[in-house]
């Protein structure tokens, strides 16, 4: 007879890590670092300045204020932000033991996000509600559980997990940061109780009255298997803004390559795309980002969606071309979706977008992503060399917690 559904997922957690992974969790620490440093003068970093303590619980409101957080496509969420504060949020730990961490909180964060439907989509915010799993995996593994502890940690971490998308209709709250940082803590705090003894319900997510059937229509699979580790299924977001709106961005890049980019804009996509980013007259910055009138418009003015194409200055700029942008659902693409984030501009389709797997970028892409998100925060070019050693080069675990330190005071 099968056994609980966590039971074989803390299974998997408590496997080795191998050198690939790390090499890869690599990468994303230092996406992860460029989001953070390109925040650390927002309305969010001063709140995490006053409220947190460690450099590591600060930045956990920094690592998707841009909208520039990796993001995994099938389970609809982005592990960055949660993932990371909690693997390096243990200061004994070597850098080898906190990239490990990653890796198995991306795993579960992941593997358990997958297996949620559109129902679960529409109304929750995914990035929140399996964020849980992914804190209170990564704390775990730098604590050193067996595979039975993994369970019970995963277990109670579920049994509170939440986070609504009304925050969407409330513009300027911080409430989508504050969902990271009650992830975060939340999944860490499941760990280390389980760590002194305290124990979960292990069918906590396929029982009665478990997460499955408080928050989805139709549960699937668990992604991944024994054979691989899921964060090699990450995609990394080259564009300021949604990643719903990076399909339309990416089409629009390539036809101003190809000199055919012209007025008037039309956008065909999948229809989660509409639902979060049809909004053709932005206020704020954060509505922008969510525009898919307004990423068009950022293109065909010959930018190239960068954390200040999306200011109130540039909002008030482009609004003529964004009054030439239409958007319409194209059925076919939303039949891909979310296998293939992809859109039609001006009868250009891209079928994935640039930074999935499929259309990877390369390691200087990351690089030259701190550089531009450094320099949006505030830094000297000197810092972003420096995250990049740190991040790809060296195993001084101490080095990154004092660089943290220093860019959130």
């Amino acid at each position: 007879m099968t056994g609980p559904l966590l039971t074989g997922l803390g299974t998997r957690l408590a496997r080795p890590v191998t050198k690939g992974e790390r090499q890869r969790a690599r990468l994303h620490l230092l996406d992860w670092l460029a989001c953070v440093a390109g925040a650390r003068g927002s309305e969010a970093g001063a709140l995490g300045a006053s409220i947190a303590l460690a450099g590591w619980e600060r930045a956990t409101y920094l690592g998707n204020v841009l909208e520039m957080d990796d993001v995994h496509r099938t389970a609809l969420l982005h592990p960055g932000p949660v993932v990371w504060p909690a693997a390096l949020s243990m200061a004994s730990a070597r850098l080898e033991a906190r990239l490990d961490a990653a890796v198995r909180g991306y795993e579960a964060m992941i593997a358990v996000g997958a297996a949620m439907d559109a129902h679960h989509y529409a109304r929750w915010h995914p990035t929140a509600t399996m964020g849980g799993f992914g804190a209170a995996a990564a704390f775990g593994s730098l604590i050193g559980f067996a595979p039975v502890e993994y369970a019970h940690a995963l277990a109670n971490a579920g049994s509170v997990a939440g986070g609504l998308w009304h925050m969407r209709h409330a513009p300027g709250v911080l409430t989508k940061q504050w969902h990271i940082y009650h992830a975060v803590r939340t999944g860490r705090d499941a760990a280390l109780h389980i760590h002194y003894g305290a124990t979960g319900p292990l069918e906590l997510l396929e029982g009665a009255q478990g997460l499955f059937a408080a928050m989805a229509q139709s549960r699937g699979a668990l992604a991944g298997d024994e054979t691989g580790w899921l964060i090699h299924a990450v995609s990394f977001k080259p564009f300021a803004a949604c990643r719903h709106a990076h399909p339309a961005i990416d089409a629009a890049l390539e036809l101003r390559r190809q000199g055919r980019l012209v007025a008037p804009y039309v956008v065909e996509t999948y229809a989660d795309a509409l639902t979060f980013c049809n909004r053709p007259d932005p206020v704020t910055e954060l509505d922008a980002k969510f525009s898919l009138q307004h990423a068009v418009a950022v293109v065909a003015d010959g930018r190239n969606a960068e954390p200040e194409d999306f200011t109130p200055e540039a909002i008030a700029a482009l609004a003529p071309l964004r009054a030439q942008v239409s958007v319409a659902e194209d059925p076919a693409i939303t039949a891909r979706y979310p296998a293939h984030f992809g859109a039609r501009v001006n009868g250009l389709e891209l079928v994935d977008t640039l930074g999935d797997p499929e259309r990877p970028v390369g390691e200087e892409h990351i690089i030259a992503k701190m550089h531009s998100l450094a320099r949006w925060g505030g830094l000297p070019s000197d810092e972003a060399d420096r995250a990049v050693r740190l991040a790809l080069e060296n195993d001084d675990a101490a080095a990154i917690d004092a660089m943290l330190e220093a860019w959130i005071r």
